[in-house]
């Protein structure tokens, strides 16, 4: 019960079509199994009603509610519902993201339109969410904010916006960490490496017109460490440290969860 009696806002606690899980809803369940309370935020309401529904089924608390990243409007909105209902927020999980499915491309290839859409969800949203709860923690003098960014941030990527707005979350969650510092709130990153989640696995197949197994094939190749990729319940476990007292010197972090992708650089 690491998580007892916290509050958790997590941001995308639906997850993408396909096999398997996705890191929010893993870190729903996570969250709720060692106690906290979740505000589940979507898009996709039904796909957050799924999350809430397999939170009940562990004994938890799971409340599903509608918030679309790319309008801050509807970020505060849900906040303010989590403060309302529970009179307090202790962490938010910030767990959208989107690369190829948001049209993505190298540099060449790039449009304006692929990039903007991938910015909006990848970076601003993160930044218009901080913005809401925030104030809501200075309040409380506590709180804990992660951030999924990538090891895309760091190691040789070949598309443009993803890269970018990854390093640049990094770069955001630290300045959240050193200016909030005194207000013993605490802001992290986890950088997944190779996933087999269906955002990162089934999007790629049905954009290729490639099978799920071959794209998986290829992937685990690709990771150093039992040449298989991570799961959602890697991504989910480390946000549970970072969420936890366990980690109540830790601050300003970018940890890669990646089975030695970013050891293997070079």
């Amino acid at each position: 019960m690491r998580l007892k009696e916290k509050i958790a806002i997590i941001v995308g606690a639906g997850q993408s079509p396909g096999e398997g899980m996705g890191n929010g809803r893993a870190t729903a369940i996570r969250f709720a199994q060692e106690g906290a309370k979740i505000l589940a935020l979507d898009n996709r309401l039904a796909s957050a009603e799924e999350t809430a529904e397999m939170v009940a089924k562990e004994g938890g608390e799971c409340v599903p509610f509608f918030a679309d990243v790319t309008r801050e409007e509807t970020l505060a909105v849900a906040i303010a519902e989590g403060e309302r209902r529970w009179g307090k927020i202790d962490i938010l999980h910030y767990n959208v993201g989107v690369s190829v499915g948001g049209g993505d491309k190298p540099l060449l290839e790039l449009s304006e339109e692929a990039f903007d859409r991938v910015a909006r969800i990848n970076l601003r949203g993160a930044i218009m969410a901080a913005k809401h709860v925030i104030p809501v923690m200075r309040r409380q003098r506590a709180g804990v904010i992660i951030t999924i960014s990538s090891v895309a941030a760091r190691e040789r990527y070949p598309y443009v916006a993803y890269k970018a707005t990854k390093a640049a979350l990094i770069a955001f969650t630290e300045q959240l960490a050193i200016q909030n510092a005194e207000y013993d709130i605490r802001a992290n990153a986890i950088l997944p490496g190779l996933m087999d989640t269906p955002m990162a696995v089934d999007t790629r197949a049905r954009l290729s017109n490639r099978s799920r197994a071959e794209v998986a094939a290829e992937r685990d190749a690709r990771v150093p460490l039992r040449h298989r990729m991570g799961t959602a319940w890697d991504v989910a476990n480390a946000a549970l440290f970072l969420a936890s007292d366990e980690a109540n010197f830790i601050t300003g972090v970018a940890l890669p969860v990646d089975g030695g992708a970013l050891v293997n650089i070079g």
